[in-house]
């Protein structure tokens, strides 16, 4: 028998984005949340380790993700080699009780080992290069959380030039 503990949350809100943290969080409410949500959403979910958080990204979030987004993709192409951009496809596993949306995600050296099909963490590689615009506190450790996760590269930007 499992025992729930109470859910704690945390309420953040600024012209970028809008937070909101709940902490006891199982694995199995994460997913389901997933599920209920679907894939087309304006939400994005973090979760690591009971720990999940709701982020929806407003207009002073998304102009610098989509100018980030464009700066990598050019660099790619204009080097010669080949990109899939994964957007803010949920990243997850399930044994180390993590999940992430980030903001972009790219396979650049391992792109050959994904092109044309659907990723399965389990199975692939992570993305080489994860995107992250957090402008407003995140209660989620984001550099620890993509680094358990295998990713090898993580861009933040916070707002700042």
């Amino acid at each position: 028998m499992q025992t729930q503990l109470p859910v704690t949350e945390t309420i953040q809100t600024s012209p970028a984005e809008q937070r909101l943290t709940l902490r006891n969080v199982s694995w199995e409410t994460y997913e389901k949340l997933l599920d209920a949500f679907g894939e087309h959403r304006a939400v994005r979910l973090h979760y690591d380790e009971g720990v999940l958080e709701f982020m929806v990204p407003l207009e002073a979030h998304e102009n610098p993700s989509d100018i980030i987004g464009a700066f990598i993709r050019r660099l790619v192409v204009d080097s010669g080699r080949d990109i899939k951009s994964m957007a803010s496809t949920t990243l997850r596993r399930k044994k180390l009780q993590k999940g992430a949306e980030p903001d972009k995600c790219f396979y650049i050296q391992n792109e050959s080992k994904v092109r044309g099909r659907e990723v399965d963490l389990d199975q692939d590689p992570p993305p080489d290069l994860v995107v992250e615009v957090d402008i407003t506190h995140t209660d989620i450790d984001k550099n620890r959380l993509y680094a358990q996760l295998g990713v090898p590269e993580l861009w933040r930007f916070n707002g700042q030039l």
